[in-house]
């Protein structure tokens, strides 16, 4: 089975088109090899470490990073273009908050030491881009964690104890140290990395390639 280690934030747009791109090229390989499988780790990074906790307005924010409206606007059209080739509808107009994605991580972390966390990370996306939820809010963390099937009264003693906090900026701080500065990354193997989210026919060839290569 190869691992496919998926560094990602939930705030970054582009990951969660990549999510889909990356579905859309497992199908291609299977196409050609019946017999992959693979296994999906989610690996933190922060797009905007310096994120209150409580959150911070999202379109001044942009507007400062990217210098006018006028060209967030046409970020907001291109992304919004690419996502609809995935079958997503952004909505970056109900998006009121900048989150803090920590504890976004933190639960991404718990349900992947419980089985496949996709699901939650889906539901995350969701929250965040179509619906304009933050995520940086327990209660939208919660509800997007019984959505997938886990225990919410479980899911909110864990967040309230602060458990995984280190673990968690432990291994943060080692995804930066492998020089990985931009999401999303796929780590195919531990050994090949593509980074961006590229089209599925570029991630299905370094699939493949990962596949042939693998110990």
């Amino acid at each position: 089975m190869l691992t496919i280690d998926i560094v990602s934030d939930i705030v970054c747009p582009w990951c969660f088109i990549g999510l889909r791109r990356l579905s859309a090229a497992i199908e291609l390989v299977r196409q050609d090899i019946p017999d992959f499988a693979c296994s999906k780790r989610w690996q933190p990074f922060f797009l905007n470490p310096d994120t209150p906790p409580e959150g911070e307005p999202y379109l001044p924010f942009l507007i400062a990073k990217f210098g006018s409206r006028e060209r967030v606007d046409e970020i907001f059209a291109r992304i919004g273009a690419a996502g609809r080739d995935q079958g997503l509808a952004f909505a970056f107009n109900k998006i009121a908050l900048r989150a803090n994605t920590f504890d976004a991580h933190r639960l991404i972390h718990w349900a992947q030491q419980r089985g496949d966390a996709e699901a939650l990370v889906e539901n995350l996306f969701v929250a965040q881009f179509e619906r304009g939820r933050n995520v940086g809010d327990r209660a939208v963390l919660i509800q997007a964690a019984i959505e997938a099937g886990h225990d919410g009264p479980t899911v909110e003693a864990w967040l309230a104890s602060g458990a995984g906090s280190d673990e968690l900026r432990t291994r943060a701080d080692e995804i930066r140290r492998l020089g990985i500065a931009s999401v999303p990354t796929y780590i195919l193997d531990r050994r090949l990395a593509v980074v961006g989210a590229e089209d599925p026919a570029v991630l299905a060839q370094a699939l493949k390639q990962a596949w042939a290569t693998r110990a």
